[in-house]
């Protein structure tokens, strides 16, 4: 099946478009333009003119475009680029230590926050920004081309504010964070920290973000906390989203649904009430199997939250604690051997779902109109995320049709006229 070029004339094209042919199997994510819910082409093609995808059909059969530059995929899969919705990579410090803690039996608790909060504070802002910078592109160069970062790591009002500011040319969304744990030096005056990050902090911080966020859990903020922090972000115009059920059970899922956030993350430790409640409303359960695998927790139950009918995310959690990693592939692949899911049902949740935590439409698929994000796997199908775990299998990405990164294997020319 091929779709139509999109209000753009032959005449239009040129420098800024590309074209991507010989494509093996082409993951659109768009049920219209082929086989079942990835809406897959096979021996494909996709042109992407001034940012946006324009054309999908068989290859050989794109329109010329003199000038263009042309990907050859030769044979191989093409796959929405990845959507990661939950990140912390504004940070300093390293917990390396920690984590060889956790491995020799020392369990999770979150407390290791405080740590990376005091190197954080103590950092210039160009080794913060340098650190995002690092992350950033290593996240794009395992195919992920829309990010989006926290702050969560300075809880002062001018960490956090400056937090936001050195991650947002690197990243696509930001969110604040400063509810993700009362500081060392609010032990005692708990109320007196929400007060401030309703008040003064949000106020510094709501220019500089999209999103508000709360750490809903044991040793963090509380039901009632949490719903008052996500209602000041909203009343000063930010969208809420919620680390939810991470540790234990608690309210944080009830709540997200309460106050619509678009998605609650985590959702490690569920009832069926709030299984039911996540199916039943317009919020996004992102999981993030990565933190699991380093903190040897249980995983949560895709296979539960899939037959109820919600919506679910994947995304990496990068952050120097519990889950340092910025690899999309990796969390695929361990959503399918340790949480049960499909390799399309994981792709889908790496790449549509995480533009639905992040109220998108414009990403995780390559539909007429999408932006044109894409990786090309040195694969001949999107199965291999999963079956070959580790292996460094994106060969090239391309972010509204501009290459951005290729490994040896895939052919970059301009397109000349047969003529």
């Amino acid at each position: 099946m091929s779709a139509p070029l999109a209000a753009a004339s032959r005449a239009a094209l040129g420098s800024r478009t590309l074209l991507v042919d010989g494509i093996g199997e082409l993951v659109t994510n768009d049920p219209s333009l082929g086989e079942g819910p990835l809406g897959i082409v096979r021996d494909a093609a996709l042109l992407v003119v001034d940012g946006r995808v324009a054309w999908v059909g068989a290859t050989g059969s794109a329109p010329w475009a003199d000038g263009a530059t042309v990907l050859h995929a030769a044979g191989r899969a093409v796959v929405p680029g990845f959507v990661d919705s939950h990140a912390h990579l504004a940070f300093a410090g390293d917990r390396a230590e920690e984590f060889a803690a956790r491995m020799a039996g020392t369990p999770y608790t979150a407390g290791g926050i405080s740590s990376t909060v005091r190197a954080t504070r103590a950092a210039d802002d160009a080794t913060l920004g340098a650190t995002v910078a690092r992350l950033a592109a290593e996240a794009l160069a395992s195919g992920t081309t829309t990010q989006e970062c926290k702050s969560g790591y300075g809880l002062t009002v001018h960490d956090e504010r400056r937090s936001l500011t050195v991650a947002a040319p690197h990243v696509a969304e930001t969110t604040f964070l400063g509810a993700h744990v009362v500081p060392e030096e609010y032990a005692a005056r708990r109320d007196d920290y929400v007060a401030l990050v309703m008040g003064e902090m949000l106020e510094a911080c709501a220019p500089h973000a999209s999103w508000i966020d709360v750490f809903c859990d044991r040793g963090a903020f509380d039901g009632d906390e949490a719903r008052a922090i996500l209602r000041a972000g909203v009343d000063r115009g930010l969208r809420p989203r919620i680390h939810a059920n991470q540790l234990e059970h608690g309210p944080g899922v009830q709540v997200a649904v309460e106050v619509g956030a678009a998605s609650a993350d985590h959702c490690t430790h569920l009832t069926d009430a709030d299984v039911e409640a996540l199916a039943g409303s317009g919020t996004v359960a992102t999981l993030l199997p990565a933190a699991e695998f380093s903190t040897r927790s249980p995983y949560p139950d895709a296979r539960r939250l899939l037959s109820a009918g919600a919506t679910l995310a994947l995304a990496a959690d990068c952050n120097p604690g519990s889950s340092y990693t910025t690899s999309m592939p990796f969390c695929i692949a361990v959503a399918v051997r340790e949480m049960r899911m499909s390799p399309g049902e994981a792709l889908l949740a790496a790449t549509r779902g995480g533009a639905r935590a992040l109220r998108r439409e414009d990403v995780g698929h390559l539909g007429i109109g999408a932006r044109g994000d894409l990786v090309v796997l040195d694969a001949p199908s999107h199965l291999h995320l999963a079956y070959r775990p580790g292996a460094p299998i994106v060969a090239a990405v391309a972010r509204e049709g501009v290459p951005v990164g290729r490994g040896p294997l895939v052919d970059i020319e301009p397109w000349e006229s047969p003529s």
